[in-house]
């Protein structure tokens, strides 16, 4: 294991916070031994720390678990259903206000530019309009990602990577803050708008994740506010259940589809999961749609209608006009081969523009650069390629929002900007719905293609932004295209009708990023409100899984193993039989005495060389011939709670003054419980002794040092422990198993690789 002092700190780098992609630059490799970092992804990084899953059961827990009585468990489920309501309203809410701040300032932003375009088509000088469209998306952008950078570098990117490891219980800082929520609302409003190549969708199950987090614990450690309420859901076990309900309410705010919702998060984002979950999270999810679309149709003007069921609305695919054939279906599943082709090419093109950017651009200034560059290239492209189209369409009977007309005759606009000058949603929704011949084959092969290379890039700014819609709509356009290409082919035959084959090209574009199968499926199916294309989705959906994964993995799990986040996965690595827990486990261990000298305990805590968080008890008598045999388990929070009260033996006689700690005092310093050395321990009290006995877990889960890898492994994720403790035949203590262990070993493409740790 390597020491701190091995690795060459950096001086300006402490300050840099984790971000979605752009972190601290990985330290030198160590002078001493060069072979041993080649590359930051075999890393594992050691400033993670783990969330505790398990209960801890000691006797105060216990007997408050006794006390409560039937009645009282009943009000807690009850408690519990009101919260999963009050989630779902609020992400709801929270998708309505992006959604109507984001319509009204992408639509003055676009009818600024198109009246300065048409007023510069007729006297020429159409660079001043390049101009404004340019400063335009580049100031906005800016505001957007400077927000990120220097506020919140938590909040960049979509968010479904943290939630996904915070659920597998992995601490992230910052990750479920009230300021996380205030900062990727206005970032992803100030994206959009900016004109990126991004989606509001995604950032949506982070917000839906921070209001859970938030709503589950009764109070706001941002604010300094505790409202008393739910004090019972003050541990991570509880939080960690309502956080996956708030990233299925998420999901069924963007897309309108509850179900998808609740498999989303069963799919991508839970790692643990009980039966009376999925019922309360589906409640959740569909009073988030209900509000959504409330409020959404109280804002148009027609209350009664309930017909925006999410942010993003596909619109109705008729089946009678548009069935599929048995003929059609190899048809879909060469689609799916071609969408899992173009995610894997994605992903690896995004795979090195980070590596890049964890190498080079790890400075906040640098990074809000680098997005005011990316606005000004996006809103250059589109108009390059607005001005440089020659494919006009009459303006009868189309619904475009903003036609612009540029060089075409009078009544017909300019189809290209149809894609570019839009809002990526809208764009979206026209490649699905517009009449067949909308589209010059053209346009569409030049829209891929620039649209491919800029989500690309835009995937892994330090601005907030989903990667849902852009994947979306560089499928729609190769569908689109493909379904021109079919009917060309079939000589205009009715079943080529080209939306169909945009909606299959989306499938398979997003599940080629992904690798999203079960809950896309039911998300599609729900958005465009049509079950007949339930069994062309799926096929094209697991093929592209399957040939994206032969590449390359999907893009969520690429940026989780980026950031050297000791993630565990369902199984053990296949080929791990061979280790046991005697070689996994660390050593040694910092035990403690079951009545300790409060100075020892200090001296261990504040000990910054062997940062643990778990401490196993033994027996306290050495003198007698008896084995010190492990007694239990007591956490550093634990610790330090008992250290601010001052809970020594010396004082226990004077037992009118000091009243006996209750579980009530450890839930209200979750959980961020203050640092050791904020807590004072004058030299008379470190004399003092300390009784662990009440407080330590009297039952920790124990192997013996002969367990295999994968036989840990099982115990160690499927209970969601912190630590594992590895004893020998006589109840001995001689190791201890942690998250880092275990996540240390990966099949690599030469079988099994062992990850280095580093202290960044």
């Amino acid at each position: 294991q390597l020491t701190p002092s091995s690795f060459l700190r950096i001086g300006q780098l402490s300050n840099v916070d984790l971000n979605e992609d752009v972190h601290e630059l990985q330290t030198e490799i160590p002078r001493q031994r060069p072979n041993e970092i080649p590359h930051n992804e075999k890393l594992l990084s050691l400033k993670y720390e783990s969330l505790d899953y398990d209960n801890s059961e000691n006797q105060l827990f216990l007997e408050e678990e006794r006390r409560i009585n039937h009645a009282a468990f009943r009000t807690v489920e009850i408690k519990r259903w009101v919260i999963c309501a009050m989630i779902g309203i609020l992400t709801g809410l929270v998708a309505c206000f992006i959604d109507i701040v984001v319509e009204n300032l992408a639509g003055l932003k676009y009818r600024v530019v198109k009246d300065n375009i048409d007023k510069f088509t007729a006297k020429g000088g159409l660079s001043f309009s390049l101009l404004l469209w340019a400063t335009l998306n580049a100031s906005v952008v800016m505001v957007g990602s400077v927000i990120v950078a220097f506020i919140e570098p938590v909040a960049a990117g979509s968010g479904i990577p943290q939630i996904k490891c915070y659920l597998n219980g992995v601490k992230i800082p910052h990750v479920v803050r009230l300021k996380t929520l205030v900062i990727k609302v206005c970032g992803v409003i100030l994206s959009v708008v900016g004109g990126l190549a991004v989606g509001k969708e995604g950032p949506m199950i982070h917000s839906g994740a921070v209001i859970a987090a938030g709503i589950s614990q009764g109070r706001s450690t941002s604010l300094k506010r505790d409202f008393k309420i739910f004090e019972y859901f003050r541990r991570d076990t509880e939080k960690r259940d309502f956080v996956s309900a708030g990233a299925a309410a998420g999901v069924s705010a963007a897309f309108g589809a509850p179900v998808g919702g609740v498999l989303f998060s069963l799919e991508e984002g839970a790692s643990f999961w009980n039966q009376f979950l999925t019922w309360r999270i589906f409640f959740a999810s569909m009073i988030s749609t209900f509000t959504l679309n409330s409020v959404l149709s109280v804002y148009h003007g027609n209350a009664w209608d309930l017909s925006s069921p999410g942010l993003i609305n596909f619109g109705r695919f008729d089946s009678e006009k548009m069935g599929y054939t048995i003929q059609e279906i190899p048809i879909f599943i060469f689609m799916g081969v071609v969408g899992g082709i173009l995610g894997a090419l994605f992903n690896a093109l995004n795979y090195w523009l980070t590596m890049f950017r964890i190498r080079y651009i790890h400075r906040p200034c640098l990074q809000v650069v680098e997005a005011m560059l990316v606005a000004a290239v996006t809103a250059t492209v589109g108009f390059v390629m607005i001005y440089c189209s020659r494919d006009c369409q009459p303006i009868q009977g189309s619904s475009v929002a903003y036609p612009l007309q540029l060089f075409c005759a009078d009544g017909e606009y300019n189809s290209m900007a149809t894609a570019f000058f839009n809002t990526p949603e809208k764009s979206v929704v026209n490649l699905f719905h517009d009449p067949p011949g909308s589209y010059n084959p053209m346009t569409l092969g030049m829209f891929t293609l620039m649209y491919f290379f800029l989500a690309c890039w835009t995937y892994g700014l330090t601005v907030s932004a989903g990667v849902f819609i852009p994947s979306l709509l560089i499928g729609a356009a190769w569908g689109r295209l493909f379904g021109i290409s079919l009917s060309y082919l079939t000589k205009g035959s009715i079943w080529a009708d080209p939306g169909k084959y945009a909606l299959m090209g989306a499938a398979a574009q997003l599940g080629g990023i992904v690798r999203m199968t079960l809950s896309l499926t039911v998300i599609m199916m729900e958005a465009t409100g049509n079950v007949t294309y339930g069994f062309p989705i799926m096929l094209v959906l697991m093929t592209a899984k399957i040939v994206g994964d032969y590449f390359v993995e999907g893009l969520y799990d690429m940026h989780i193993q980026l950031q050297s986040v000791p993630f565990l996965h369902w199984e053990a690595p296949v080929t791990s039989h061979s280790l046991t827990a005697r070689e996994v486990m660390s050593t040694p261990v910092t035990c403690l005495r079951r009545i300790e000298r409060v100075g020892t305990v200090v001296d261990i805590l504040s000990d910054t060389s062997s940062n643990h968080n778990g401490f196993p008890v033994v027996e306290s008598n050495p003198d007698t011939t008896q084995v010190a045999g492990l007694r239990g388990l007591i956490l550093r929070s634990q610790l330090i709670v008992l250290l601010k009260h001052k809970v020594f033996v010396e004082r226990a006689n004077l037992s009118l003054v000091q009243r006996r700690l209750k579980l009530k005092d450890f839930r209200d310093a979750y959980p961020r419980f203050p640092p050791i050395q904020s807590i004072h321990v004058s030299q008379d009290e470190r004399e003092c002794m300390i009784d662990l006995s009440e407080f330590m877990n009297p039952s920790p889960y124990t192997v013996p040092q002969e367990a295999s890898l994968p036989r840990v492994f099982k115990l160690f994720r499927a209970l969601g422990l912190r630590h594992l403790v590895v004893v020998d035949n006589r109840n001995e203590v001689v190791g201890m198993v942690t998250r880092k262990d275990l996540a240390r070993y990966r099949l690599g493409k030469e079988g099994l690789e062992e990850l280095s740790l580093a202290q960044t």
